[in-house]
């Protein structure tokens, strides 16, 4: 088992062609993710579907996955504004770094689940866009005395 996993941390570290991978792992464990919290989880068809992606994802990322959903919880949290969706902790910034080059997946390091980052989403912190300074008017200011 310790092999399997340092295989997927040998294969991340090939560049470019790892990004494509993880993103497949990725979409994979989400698409899992949607069909086994969906009510029509019963019907065969929704069956053979959780089978096909189950066979498309790493033993290890897997395992990992299936053990949190057997606890009740989703396998995958969104990365928004650099909080983890699912346990609103802040999520550290070498990770946030790896999330946004998607050469490698990771996890939580509160809840565990898997993070994934949405192509539209900012990396960091919600940014706020500054005036340009032509913009902000100012007024010469008048001076007040006050005699006594």
């Amino acid at each position: 088992m310790q092999t399997r996993v340092c295989r997927i941390r040998i294969l991340s570290r090939h560049g470019p062609c790892m990004e494509a991978v993880m993103r497949k792992i990725m979409d994979c464990l989400l698409a899992l993710q949607k069909l086994q919290f969906d009510v029509r989880v019963r019907l065969t068809a929704v069956q053979a579907e959780l089978e096909k992606l189950r066979a498309e994802v790493p033993p290890t990322i897997l395992a990992h996955y299936e053990r949190l959903v057997g606890r009740g919880k989703k396998g995958v949290a969104l990365a928004r504004n650099g909080v983890c969706s699912e346990c609103h902790l802040r999520i550290t910034g070498g990770k946030l770094v790896g999330l946004s080059a998607g050469t490698d997946i990771q996890l939580c390091d509160n809840c565990g689940r898997y993070l994934y980052l949405p192509e539209t989403a900012p990396v960091g912190l919600a940014e706020t866009k500054a005036l340009p300074t032509a913009a902000i008017k100012r007024t010469p200011r008048e001076a007040v005395y006050h005699v006594a």
